[in-house]
This record gives C-alpha cells, structure tokens and sequence, in this order.
C-alpha cells in the first residue's frame, strides 16, 4: 500500500507512524534498490558531511554509537523531516541503518505521539529489532518530548 508521501509501506525500512506518515530508514553501506523511488528529502545522520544526494537533504553531525553534537539542530532537522513525511517521501540514514536511524525514527515517533518511554519498542516492532543500539541513544529518545514541551502532534 503505497500513501503518505508515496512510499510503498510494504518495501523494506518504511516505517508507518501512527498518524499514516511513512519514513524510509536505510544504512548508506547498503546499495540503494533501483527500482525503489528515491526520496523526495533525505536526512543523513553521519560525523562527517554526507556525499551530494540529487534530492534536497540535511545533515546532522552525528558520529557512529553516540548522539547529536548540536540536539538543537537535530531536534529542528527531524521535526522538520515528520513535518515533510506528511506529503513526501522523507529518509533517514546513517551508515548501518540502526543506532542512529533507529534513534531518529523514534524521536519521529515521539513526534507523530507515540509516548517517549514507547518508542523504542515501536521502531523495533516495526523496523529492525536491533535498532536503537546504545544506552545512551534509548535515553535520548525518552528525553525528546521534554526538550521543548509536548511533541509536536499533540499541539
């Protein structure tokens, strides 16, 4: 079933959110399907400036098992990427595909009004069990909603 932004949710790494929005989470090693639609939008999570993409991308300096330098940043670079998913087909990727990824997907969940002590378990019951992989990482989801209040889709 192809909806929200034209992603097909039966294609491997689409995430549906609660509210109908579809994400695709990748890892940038992986070669990209060509016959899969490329995203409209692209968020790359990586500690170093990410290759050129020919769709519009951001970036967050985001080095392997760790977190955002800039949270203000990444917290403003992914609202903006759920506000996107409404109409468009937004990814997410790091290099693996899960820590940092996973992590992102879950704060777009928090985001789309999953609690942020569920979110977690959402994005791994939905997109990779092994996503979200470090302590660190599961705290700073829990933590997201409270950054700058309620999340977004409760406003």
């Amino acid at each position: 079933m192809t909806t929200a932004g034209g992603w097909d949710e039966q294609t491997p790494g689409v995430l549906r959110l609660p509210s109908g929005r579809l994400v695709r989470g990748r890892g940038l090693r992986r070669p990209l399907d060509p016959a899969a639609p490329a995203p409209s939008y692209g968020v790359y999570l990586l500690g170093k400036p990410p290759q050129a993409f020919p769709w519009e991308s951001g970036w967050i300096r985001w080095p392997d098992f760790r977190l955002p330098r800039d949270r203000a940043d990444a917290r403003a670079t992914l609202t903006e990427a759920w506000e996107r998913a409404a109409d468009e087909r937004v990814e997410i990727a790091c290099g693996g595909g899960r820590g940092r990824t996973g992590t992102a997907l879950a704060c777009l969940a928090v985001l789309d009004g999953v609690p942020p002590e569920e979110a977690v378990a959402y994005v791994r019951a939905r997109y990779d069990r092994r996503a979200v992989e470090t302590p660190w990482q599961r705290a700073y989801v829990r933590r997201f909603a409270g950054r700058r209040g309620r999340p977004a889709a409760a406003e």
